[in-house]
């Protein structure tokens, strides 16, 4: 077996915000650890973090508190949070945001008196959403590449994680097999422990916001590998894609909630505003009810050229808007819009995945060995995750994920040695497209696109959901019999293709199975057949693990470990604050 083999004591895959973070805080930890980031693309230039425009939730500003932004998350959530998990991350926000600004040099907007500037947010009760105008993204992954390159921790650029693989009596996780992009052979790395923080990325609904690098890589993984997924029916719509037109990548890109928390209108086909038929706080709503406001114009034929609603800004005056919203406004320019003087065509896109790996708040899992932080992880968010809350997740938990991996490895030294026949037979699955004749992928990925949009989506019901089950069984059928051209396997983007496509439509399968097994709506899961959230009180949520040719999915009760349904953590609520809350 021709298998390059690498030795580290701490893999992390993934260079988005949770990864960067791990590795920082293991190499602070302990600067003796050997690091290595194992990253599909380039470091500091892939991955979704870098893509966040709105900003970070933080309670700094005066009036506002900890418990607050903690009672803003459970019941955005909608009472299926982790408690325990969504109290460490309003918590160490406060911790993280100030370590991005003094130690790590990130430079967010501020105030005239010098403090840091803070915007509004949908579904929230007070302005906290930090930001470096509406490129946020770009700032903190460019500082924290600028860290991680000056601590020359290791690098494994363009590697693709294909399988976890676990010592001989399965007990353990013994390291990652891989793919070099590069050179397209396998190579196995042996780690003391290991931390998924690929980030998940709903890339298999038609319209999506994630970097086209994300194919849910991690949570298929961690399928085959036998981990439970919690939460899985939760994806999250972003209201405001741009909607751009066929055949552009433009297409879904988002346009940030801070343009609705400024001001911004959403207007149907005929100019007219429509949120507020659907929600009293209007356009300002949680993300899954504007989403489904949306899409009820949309299949009531009150759309915009393109199929759409319409955003328009110019009401709060064209200067104001370049000033504010500067990388918006330049992002529809270069698709002919005018986002500042005009309206712009918008439709919700695939956005985020509240549903992930089932951790713990030290980010340990059920494997030994193995570590989760960020999108991959579930508990966090509950059934719909609060604008600005993501990337406090990643940077968070990837913190807390360093820490704890090293003293992990120094409470558990050694390497273990893996089982030398799952690799062969993970090495034997992923070069199967090899021997199959080549076919159109396309047209998988396209029947993908369309059976998640219009059966797991935004609206959801019993008769489409089988149909959605029986259409992917069907399509991992189809591509299982499809190949590719075995040539050069060195940047083999069609067998690239091939494997994105195989762990979507895992992914999918279980996405639906999760869906199909709650029959009650909470935040982004919204079922027709059954519209009511169902007893708060006795909340449960969802389990799913790969049992063999199925999908197991089992419902395990939320423990409400900080604050009841009904109940409240907040001592003395002002003025100001019963204001916003009722707004």
């Amino acid at each position: 077996m021709d298998l390059k083999r690498i030795d580290t004591d701490i893999l992390i895959l993934g260079s988005g915000g949770a990864g960067l973070f791990a590795a920082l805080h293991a190499h602070q930890a302990d600067p003796r650890l050997s690091i290595t980031i194992a990253v599909k693309g380039l470091l500091g230039k892939c991955g979704c973090t870098r893509m966040v425009q709105g900003g970070y939730n933080v309670a700094l500003a005066e009036g506002d508190s900890v418990e607050r932004h903690f009672m803003d998350t459970i019941e955005g959530g909608k009472w299926l949070s982790n408690q325990d998990l969504a109290w460490t991350l309003v918590t160490k926000a406060v911790e993280r945001i100030h370590e991005l600004e003094n130690e790590l040099g990130c430079f967010f907007d501020r105030n005239p008196d010098g403090t840091v500037h803070q915007k509004a947010f949908a579904g929230q009760t007070f302005d906290r959403t930090v930001h470096k105008g509406d490129l946020t993204g770009i700032e903190i992954i460019n500082r924290l590449a600028e860290q991680v390159w000056a601590r020359g921790i290791g690098r494994l650029e363009e590697h693709r994680a294909i399988e976890l693989v676990r010592t001989p009596d399965g007990r353990a996780l013994a390291g990652v097999l891989m793919i070099d992009m590069r050179s397209g052979g396998f190579v196995f790395v042996r780690a003391g422990a290991v931390l998924l923080a690929t980030g998940g990325g709903p890339t298999m609904y038609k319209f999506n916001t994630p970097s086209g690098d994300k194919s849910c890589d991690g949570l298929a993984m961690a399928l085959r590998a036998g981990l439970a997924l919690r939460d899985m029916e939760m994806v999250q719509f972003h209201p405001t894609g741009l909607l751009a037109g066929a055949h552009t990548r433009m297409t879904g890109t988002v346009l940030e909630e801070g343009l609705r928390g400024a001001g911004g209108w959403l207007l149907n086909g005929r100019g007219e505003r429509f949120m507020h038929n659907y929600d009293p706080r209007g356009e300002r709503a949680t993300r899954d009810i504007v989403s489904r406001g949306i899409f009820a114009e949309m299949r009531a034929g009150r759309t915009s050229p393109n199929g759409g609603v319409y955003i328009q800004m110019s009401h709060l005056g064209a200067d104001q808007v370049r000033q504010q919203f500067k990388g918006m406004v330049e992002r529809c320019a270069d698709c002919g819009f005018d986002l500042a003087g005009g309206k712009v065509e918008v439709v919700p896109t695939a956005h985020y995945m509240m549903g992930g790996v089932v951790f713990r708040p030290d980010c340990t899992t059920e494997l030994h060995g193995l570590f989760a932080a960020g999108e991959d992880t579930g508990g966090v968010h509950g059934a719909n995750r609060l604008g600005g809350n993501g990337v406090a997740n990643s940077t968070v938990f990837g913190g807390i994920a360093g820490e704890t991996m090293a003293l992990w490895v120094r409470g558990n030294p050694g390497r273990r040695e893996p089982d030398l026949g799952a690799i062969q037979r993970s090495i034997a699955a992923h070069e199967a497209p090899f021997t199959q004749k080549p076919g159109d992928l396309n047209a998988i990925r396209e029947a993908l696109y369309g059976c998640m949009w219009e059966d797991v989506g935004i609206l959801r019901d019993a008769n489409g959901l089988a149909r959605a089950q029986a259409r992917l069984a069907e399509l991992e059928g189809e591509l299982a019999a499809v190949g590719v051209a075995d040539g050069e396997r060195a940047y083999n983007l069609s067998w690239h293709d091939w494997l994105n496509l195989r762990n979507l439509i895992a992914v999918s399968r279980v996405i639906a199975a999760a869906a199909a097994s709650r029959e009650n709506s909470r935040g982004a899961h919204f079922r027709e057949d059954f519209p009511d959230a169902g007893e708060l009180a006795t909340s449960a949520y969802s389990v799913a693990r790969q049992d063999g040719e199925r999908v197991a999915v089992s419902h395990d009760p939320v423990v409400f470990s900080r604050v009841h349904p009904g109940q409240t953590i907040l001592v003395d609520i002002g003025p100001v604050q019963a204001k916003l809350a009722a707004a």
